[in-house]
């Protein structure tokens, strides 16, 4: 029962390095990769190996082709939902188009997401929504910059899931990868805006009165604020390399 895991624990760090090459362009669409070459640099067995290479071409960013062995994919076949392959994304040179590219797929659906949860959201699902806003407060205000962080992701991971929409609630990894790249690559203030505070304390307290149409329109009024700030550091050149 012990060798599954151990194996998971090998695996691990040779997926996360591939998958960095391959994201960040040390290795491109049609480099070829052997199992020999790759157990040599590893160091570990090739089933170890097979392994971990199965768990990129799950992620669709490498595939094998008979007689040359696994090959690197094209990026518009990755698996761009995956967590894994939005925080490599996030930690390569495309960090600008990632952080685009999330800041518009939060845009397009949590405001509806917290329309849906101010429509169906059972009550203690609207208690946590209001008690993590206040949590977001206090820690804003501290300067608790890991804390705000879990607690953002508690908040917005809620909404998704409370929405009553199973699509959106399918979307809580990826949120929760772009906020935690947001905080750890240094696009958040030292203390979240007041601005911003204030905004999740309005949609919490719409969800939790069922009023769909503030709790869309105090979303959207946050998510255009992360846009504009995102848009600003681009604009500036500020988004950390």
């Amino acid at each position: 029962m012990q060798i599954p895991a151990v194996a998971t624990v090998l695996q691990e760090p040779i997926v996360e390095a591939l998958g960095r090459e391959i994201t960040d362009g040390t290795l491109r669409p049609g480099d070829r990769l052997t199992l020999e070459a790759l157990q040599a640099r590893f160091g570990v067995s090739r089933t170890v190996m097979r392994d971990g290479m199965q768990v990129l071409e799950s992620l669709r960013m490498v595939y094998a082709k008979r007689r040359v062995g696994l090959v690197v994919q094209e990026p518009r076949f990755w698996n761009a939902y995956d967590r894994r392959v939005i925080r490599w994304r996030l930690a390569g040179p495309g960090r600008e188009r990632q952080f685009t590219e999330l800041t518009e797929l939060r845009i397009a659906v949590e405001p509806l997401a917290a329309a849906g949860a101010a429509r169906r959201a059972p009550d203690p699902d609207r208690e946590e929504i209001l008690r993590l806003a206040a949590e977001l407060r206090r820690l804003g205000e501290a300067g608790d910059l890991e804390g705000f962080l879990q607690a953002d992701i508690a908040f917005h991971s809620l909404l998704l899931h409370a929405s009553g929409n199973s699509m959106f609630a399918e979307l809580d990894g990826v949120v929760a990868e772009v906020l935690a790249g947001r905080t750890h690559q240094g696009m958040m203030p030292f203390q979240p805006r007041e601005k911003a505070l204030a905004e999740h304390e309005a949609v919490a307290a719409a969800v939790a009165t069922a009023d769909g149409p503030g709790a869309e329109a105090h979303m959207q009024v946050l998510v255009d604020e992360v846009r504009a700030a995102l848009e600003a550091r681009l604009t500036d050149g500020q988004l950390p390399v």
